[in-house]
């Protein structure tokens, strides 16, 4: 037994007997080289691992073999080890793929969240043995509702598994993760070690941090060798068959949420190009940007189908999807004997097993390389070719149309994010947030609801001595409690104690209290007694909409028991589910600019790609778009090219708004996603413009609180409505707004 590259063979001995039994039993003549780091590391040190390797590269087992082995040699009497993961599908796809691992070891497997059976969680808690499978807000229940049973279940804890680390770093959930970790290392008396696993990791010193914050443990990254499988990828461009422009009032909708995508603007010739796509391969999945493209996409291909006579092959699969018809569409998947395509969002980006994929399709450019890597992975599984097809849909170009609106923003999106990977292996580094006070005030009634009443003093100290919360201040803390005090979140006992108020308990009696990301009351759509899925708001009678695949006519809504009762319909309109703005790095946008300026040619492009690209360039050379910070359009009319990602975007559309407006006559403000900035100046040029921003952002450290009004309260967070507004204010600056790029690109040339 060997690994590529290595020798192996003191790896393999140092597994356990059913280890080495499984991988015999399954054929395995090798370890693969992440493998056999992963291993070593784990076995020689008393550290974390944070192990980095491509999609389908076997990280799950060289996180597993390592740790079951240890964990045989010395059982302790409760559960082992903890394997997080942020999804509840990943964690049952898991729970499967682990098991057949434990077949013949003694070391019993227990998975725990919102879908499991009460008898399988009895039986965890009745003998806490070996390996727990857990979701983030579950093992926060059992942190304030079990807390008597901690030590039962966790005191010989020796590891924690966290898949898909990306998805979390950075996000208050990922810092909740931290915050439960850490309050568990207090009642058990000790840090258990942290593994880490993802295969899209850009800063992996900054991941590494991250994960093995207060651990008192260091953090070895392991990374195997480059991802040594053949890429095919192919992107092919179409216009819309009627335009659609994006009038003044339309942009000012979305200037608070980015990029435009549900428009669902996709040409016959491209849904023609798709359905061919997929039905020359066995195995596909269409990754579509929103769960309302999703249904859309679904819809048409269900409908093509049955106009060219040929079976049904299409899924679909979305986080509003019924878990009965999500789990249906996986195990359709992974059936070797049928044909399928399936219609997916975010869903199934991360790491649940969907089988032997021979293609991805994907509508649109994706949103980051950390996306576009982790939908790619999914394709060319157990040494096949990874291979995708991006299709890009594009408004028709109106005969005089300004520069801006003649850029195909969307395909050079693609380009940027793709070319970013290739050439220079570069990936979105970990988001960082610095004043997360809605985790602070979820953590506080956490720590509060597990004591069940603290001295002022002692819950400060044991809140804010977590991780995610170093950069609050003391005072900034102790503002936050007095609020929670006067809005009687809090209460003050005669013992000088504190407890939970009324509104407090009113808080944490919510069934959704756990979860730190927002989320909305759903009604559940029923049809013949089965559960298609769920929407967020009402429906009238007699409409129609769709959801999984399929139209709908409401026929009866109950709602006090919020369902809403369905009949099959001909065709439906999309259901707008509520959702985020998606954050693009400054890396891909200034990537779209070098694009712009390039000759160079990609491969990649199909021929309609290639010749819509090229007409790009000669207007961008043309015009020198990617030169000019201000580009005049004729009369009044400017274009601001900042190529800026989000925080930064944000921070200079605010101070054109509260700065620039009256200054220069603005009007008819045109924020282009993150693109450009078109404006009617009425007085003054864009030059003066340019000027007057120089003076704000390059004179020492600009005063960016400035830019957020007195009485504005930007709450975006799941608990900002209970956070005071100057709390709030400071949050925003801080995390949401950032000055240094754009003084970096004022002073360039």
């Amino acid at each position: 037994m060997g690994a590529k590259g290595d020798g192996g063979a003191g790896v393999f001995d140092s597994f356990a007997p059913f280890i080495k039994e499984f991988i015999y039993r399954n054929g395995w003549e090798e370890l693969r080289a992440v493998q056999v780091e992963a291993a070593r590391s784990i076995f020689l040190s008393e550290g974390n691992a944070l192990i980095c390797s491509k999609t389908a590269s076997g990280k799950t087992e060289a996180a597993f073999f390592p740790v079951l082995s240890i964990l045989e040699e010395e059982r302790p009497e409760c559960f082992g080890a903890i394997y997080l993961a942020p999804l509840k599908t990943l964690i049952n796809d898991q729970f499967k793929r682990i098991g057949l691992l434990l077949a013949e070891a003694e070391t019993p497997l227990f998975h725990w969240h919102g879908d499991v059976s009460a008898s399988h969680k009895r039986g965890a808690l009745k003998r806490p043995r070996g390996i727990l499978q857990i979701t983030p807000e579950s093992l926060e229940g059992m942190m304030v509702g079990r807390r008597h049973d901690l030590m039962t279940l966790f005191h010989g804890l020796r590891f924690v598994i966290l898949d898909e680390v990306h998805f979390l770093a950075g996000t208050d959930r990922g810092n909740q993760v931290r915050c439960i970790l850490e309050r568990l290392a207090r009642v058990i008396g000790h840090s258990p070690r942290r593994i880490g696993l993802s295969a899209t990791v850009g800063d992996t010193l900054a991941m590494a941090g991250w994960l093995g914050a207060n651990t008192g443990r260091d953090t070895e990254v392991v990374k195997a060798s480059g991802d040594d499988a053949r890429w095919r990828i192919a992107v092919e461009h179409f216009f819309t068959e009627a335009s659609k422009s994006h009038t003044v009032d339309e942009n000012k909708m979305y200037e608070n949420y980015g990029d435009k995508y549900s428009y669902f603007l996709f040409s016959g010739e491209s849904y023609g190009f798709v359905y061919e796509c997929v039905r020359k391969k066995r195995k596909s999945l269409i990754f579509l940007n929103t769960r309302e493209e999703a249904e859309h996409l679904t819809a048409a291909m269900r409908a093509m189908a049955a106009d060219r006579g040929e079976d049904d092959i299409f899924l679909i699969h979305h986080g509003n999807v019924s878990k009965e018809l999500r789990e249906k569409a996986e195990a359709d998947m992974k059936d070797a004997a049928r044909h399928t395509a399936t219609c997916a969002t975010v869903t199934m980006e991360l790491g649940i097993d969907v089988g032997e994929l021979e293609r991805v399709v994907h509508l649109g450019a994706p949103n980051s390389v950390s996306s576009f890597l982790q939908r790619m992975g999914r394709s060319g599984r157990r040494g096949g070719a990874r291979e995708m097809v991006v299709v890009i849909n594009e408004d028709a170009v109106a005969p005089g149309a300004l520069l801006p609106h003649r850029m195909p923003w969307d395909l050079l999106k693609a380009i940027a994010v793709i070319q970013l990977y290739l050439e220079d292996k570069w990936i979105e580094p970990p988001a960082a947030k610095s004043m997360p006070f809605s985790l602070l005030f979820h953590q506080t009634l956490c720590v509060l609801m597990s004591a069940h009443e603290l001295p002022p003093e002692e819950l400060f100290g044991r809140v804010m001595s977590l991780s995610p919360f170093a950069c609050v201040r003391d005072e900034d803390y102790q503002a936050l409690l007095m609020h929670m005090l006067d809005t009687d979140v809090l209460q003050l006992t005669d013992e000088k104690t504190l407890i939970l108020g009324l509104g407090g308990e009113r808080i944490v009696g919510s069934h959704r209290f756990l979860a730190t990301f927002r989320n909305y009351e759903e009604y559940t759509v029923m049809h013949g007694g089965e559960a298609i899925g769920t929407v967020t708001s009402e429906i009238p009678v007699g409409d129609v909409f769709s959801l999984a695949g399929y139209a709908w006519e409401v026929t009866d809504v109950v709602a006090g028991r919020r369902l809403i009762m369905v009949r099959r319909a001909v065709s439906g309109g999309a259901f707008p589910w509520p959702g985020s703005y998606r954050d693009i790095h400054t890396g891909v946008i200034r990537k779209i600019r070098s694009v712009l300026a390039s000759d160079a040619a990609y491969g990649y492009l199909r021929p309609k790609a290639a010749d819509r690209l090229a007409r790009a360039r000669e207007a961008a050379r043309s015009s020198g778009m990617t030169e000019a910070k201000a580009l005049h359009l004729g009369g009044g009319v400017w274009c601001l090219l900042p190529w800026l990602g989000t925080a930064s975007n944000w921070t200079l559309r605010r101070f054109i708004k509260s700065r620039c407006v009256g200054r220069f006559g603005l009007s008819e403000i045109e924020y282009g996603d993150w693109y450009y900035i078109r404006l009617n100046i009425g007085k003054g040029d864009g030059e003066g413009l340019i000027g007057h921003m120089r003076s704000f952002f390059s004179a020492g450290e600009p005063d960016l609180g400035s830019l957020v009004g007195g009485k504005e309260n930007p709450a975006y967070e799941r608990y900002d409505e209970y956070i005071p507004q100057e709390l709030i204010r400071r949050g925003y600056i801080a995390d949401k707004l950032r000055a240094d790029e754009i003084r970096e690109w004022l002073a360039a040339p």
